[in-house]
């Protein structure tokens, strides 16, 4: 009986002893993620149902803050300029990544110099890109609309100074500012693409579109997949780069969610409207990555 006894014991210790390193693995980063994320969120849930102006004690309110953002004309308007924003920016930042890691791919002489090149505006520092781009698009002296006059456009767009012109120029620059760190992603994702597919391919007789449509299009959907719903989500909580731009000006034609939401808490001191907002953003954000995981299930079904 002892000796039958004493093997179970044995595994019994070392089953415990390895369930408790491997917790004590990944327990810091559950307690991280419960301080810093979890917690803060089931605050901000509650908050939200609150009239709190971090001075006074929180009045619970409900569904008066939603009811409040519904007919908030400014709420309206920086909701569908996120919209906006977000559907012009991601095929665009896709489309130019896309295009320079495929040129990039390429034995090319300095090759390693243009790819620093590209990557260098992500690392940028914001101030100095909203610096160089507002004399860029200078309505005036900018060199962007004297080469425009040049070719002949008589009045050039006002860009950044502009209601009409203010958001695709803030798209153009967050482009040029991101797709250098989704090129890196595709470029990694170039180098797992078989050469056997496409000496296949080119045996067949299929062309360079062929190749691409055909062999190296279906190899990147995983990180196609990735990136789609990375630039979604930067995309619908875009903050930084348009308030050192514009401001969410002129008047509101660049104000977005995140620039609504530290608005209304920060300097107007509505917090518990301004968590309302948030969780707004927060489930536009889920909901919108749901749908793409559920797109991308169904197309690896098939």
């Amino acid at each position: 009986m002892t000796t039958t006894a004493t093997p179970k014991r044995r595994r019994s210790a070392l089953r415990t002893r390895n369930t408790l390193l491997g917790w004590s693995f990944i327990l810091p980063n559950f307690l991280g993620f419960a301080i810093l994320t979890l917690i803060p969120v089931i605050v901000l849930f509650y908050m939200s149902l609150t009239n709190w102006n971090i001075f006074g004690s929180s009045q619970f309110v409900g569904l008066d803050n939603y009811t409040r953002l519904l007919g908030d004309g400014s709420f309206r308007v920086s909701f569908w300029n996120t919209i906006y924003y977000s559907v012009l920016h991601i095929p665009l930042t896709i489309i130019a990544s896309l295009g320079i890691a495929l040129l990039l791919n390429n034995k090319l002489r300095g090759v390693a110099f243009f790819r620093t090149a590209a990557f260098f505006p992500y690392i940028t520092s914001i101030v100095a890109i909203a610096l160089v781009w507002n004399l860029l698009f200078s309505p005036e002296y900018g060199p962007i609309n004297e080469f425009l006059r040049f070719i002949g456009i008589d009045n050039p767009p006002g860009w950044l100074t502009s209601t009409e012109w203010s958001m695709p120029a803030v798209v153009i620059i967050a482009t040029w500012k991101d797709m250098g760190y989704y090129m890196v992603l595709f470029l990694a994702a170039l180098q797992t693409v078989p050469r056997e597919l496409h000496e296949a391919a080119r045996m067949d007789g299929a062309n360079v579109f062929q190749r691409f449509w055909n062999v190296t299009l279906p190899c990147l959907r995983p990180t196609m997949f990735f990136v789609t719903v990375m630039l979604t989500i930067n995309s619908l909580k875009i903050f930084d780069l348009i308030l050192v731009l514009t401001n969410g000006g002129p008047g509101q034609s660049t104000t977005v969610i995140s620039q609504f939401i530290y608005r209304k808490g920060f300097e107007e001191n509505e917090f518990g409207y301004a968590s309302a907002a948030s969780v707004v953003l927060f489930f536009l954000c889920l909901i919108v990555t749901i749908v793409q995981f559920t797109w991308n299930q169904r197309k690896d079904a098939k």
